[in-house]
């Protein structure tokens, strides 16, 4: 039996990648198992059509990599297609409203759906079970059916934000959706009641039997196609047999003494450490976990990295990122002498009014061999598109693109956009110390810098350090978290900063941890999502 432990959002997926290690599977199946797991049990956070990231270090194999398989734009995208339709861009810097929401909902929203070659990638180099063994778990949530979660309904039911169709639109716009996630009488499945997917369990069957193929040349990859073609979609074969991830050594930074090891843009990592880089110049311990100090120091980090993400961070295949440059240790000492000095840096957004949904999921595992994966996977906003008689929810990832042509996340075709997905190893003297993703926008690296921040700061566990307060300055305004103190909120008003608070207490993504303290694990599961966090032990 394989030693290990996982955190996740869903508990379905935790005791399936548990079972799997105990069986004799080793880290990379269990990672397999289980997100085919959340594909079913949380279909609007993640899917087969979807995208993400992977981290994996794997001593027993002398293993450490990346897999990025970000949704790319279809090679029909035009690069002025929206620029006429554009009405705002998101406060939170998630994706612009157009007029008749053609990016946000609906066939044009659609980007190309890489997470199951990805999975069937890291399967084949690295794990010592079939895709037809691990998909098994998920065929039989499809047709026993899922209990319907407080998390999950919360979503669908999610009011609408300013100038965008309510989420509950992504379930119940179109038939073959309706058919999955409503009843007969035409209402939404509501909180214990069963989900059956039995569309899903049938195209899971043929990819066991046939090989992921099906889904990217075969029969499933012409029902695609023909959907596509019948309904205005952009995705051609071509773009289906384009589909597969790029290998990609890690990106690394440091943090006093720890090495940390995240992903490439065009993920979220290279916020990751640039705002670390920045905080190293101040004594936090000192300034006070939570503090109004502590928190207008690293909401103007926050701001400042999302300056420079949204204006020199995109796909390195098409705009020439200076990842030296915001990496580095003396860009990031100017910044902190800037805001040592009084420094309120300015974030500028386009019209801005609605805040996006969050629609990701997270794998953190470890094992007592010091493997670590941290998996950040998405449909990033729900496109609501079913084929029917597939089952599986595509992603809407052409959402994020900005319509304006000539900026680093501007549309191209073959181009992937930016996203905050993130998944992060900190190394202490060498070895494996805190294994960290998150879902949650753009929320996702500012809830990973503090959970890390709270870990090697402030030397908390796992979970005490998900289940802190925390806050977010994605926009010139911070948020908070509805247990960060009144007085506090004060303080940092009475600073001249705009402050939000949020009605959460359990907000700004939910993150999903494991540390590694002297030999011995310890996880942490977001009281902000239904997960939890189980070992082998």
């Amino acid at each position: 039996m394989t030693q290990g432990m996982i955190s996740a959002p869903q508990p379905e997926a935790v005791e399936v990648g548990i079972d799997i290690m105990k069986s004799g599977g080793n880290i990379v199946d269990a990672t397999v198992a289980a997100a085919l797991v959340q594909t079913v049990v949380d279909p609007q956070m993640c899917g087969i059509a979807g995208f993400g990231n992977i981290q994996l270090f794997l001593p027993s194999l002398g293993v450490h990599t990346t897999f990025d398989f970000h949704g790319r734009a279809p090679l029909a995208v035009k690069p002025n297609m929206w620029e006429n339709l554009i009405e705002r861009e998101a406060e939170d810097g998630w994706g612009f409203i157009l007029s008749g929401r053609e990016n946000e909902i609906g066939y044009g929203s659609i980007s190309t759906p890489r997470t199951l070659a990805a999975l069937e990638k890291i399967l084949n180099l690295y794990g010592s079970m079939s895709l037809g063994e691990l998909i098994t778990p998920a065929i039989k949530y499809c047709e026993e059916g899922v209990l319907i979660r407080p998390h999950m309904s919360a979503f669908w039911n999610e009011p609408a934000a300013a100038r965008r169709d309510p989420n509950i639109a992504m379930v119940t716009k179109y038939e073959a959706t309706r058919k999955i996630y409503c009843n007969p009488n035409g209402k939404l499945k509501s909180i214990g009641e069963i989900l059956f997917n039995p569309d899903l369990a049938k195209t899971y069957k043929k990819i066991s039997k046939n090989g992921v193929q099906q889904f990217y040349n075969g029969s499933i990859a012409q029902k695609i196609v023909k959907d596509m073609e019948n309904n205005g979609g952009l995705i051609s074969m071509k773009d289906l047999e384009n589909c597969f991830p790029e290998q990609k050594t890690p990106l690394w930074g440091t943090y006093r003494g720890h090495k940390i090891a995240t992903n490439n843009p065009p993920g979220g990592g290279i916020m990751l450490i640039e705002m670390l880089n920045i905080l190293e110049n101040f004594d936090l311990k000192k300034v006070g976990h939570n503090s109004s100090e502590y928190i207008k120091i690293v909401s103007e980090v926050m701001k400042i990295a999302t300056i420079d993400k949204d204006t020199k961070v995109g796909d390195p295949d098409f705009f020439d990122v200076p990842v030296e440059e915001l990496t580095s240790k003396k860009y990031a000492k100017t910044w902190a002498e800037k805001i040592k000095n009084g420094y309120k840096a300015d974030v500028h957004r386009l019209n801005a009014g609605a805040t996006e949904s969050k629609n990701t999921t997270q794998l953190t595992l470890a094992d007592g061999k010091g493997n670590c994966v941290s998996m950040t996977h998405t449909l990033g906003q729900p496109s609501g598109v079913v084929t029917d008689g597939l089952g599986f929810m595509y992603n809407g990832a052409m959402t994020v693109f900005d319509p304006r042509p000539g900026r680093s996340g501007s549309l191209a075709p073959g181009k992937a956009r930016f996203t905050a997905l993130s998944p992060t190893i900190v190394f202490k003297k060498n070895k494996p110390y805190l294994i960290v993703g998150a879902p949650g926008a753009t929320y996702i690296t500012m809830a990973n810098l503090q959970v890390i921040l709270n870990v090697c700061e402030f030397g908390m566990n796992a979970q005490e350090a998900v289940s802190a307060p925390r806050f977010a300055a994605t926009s010139n305004t911070i948020e908070l978290s509805n247990r960060i103190f009144r007085s506090t909120e004060e303080r940092v008003r009475a600073a001249g900063y705009p402050v939000k608070r949020q009605p959460h207490s359990y907000t700004f993504a939910w993150v999903h941890a494991i540390r590694i303290n002297a030999g011995k694990l310890d996880g942490g599961a977001d009281p902000g999502a239904d997960g939890m966090v189980a070992s082998t032990d």
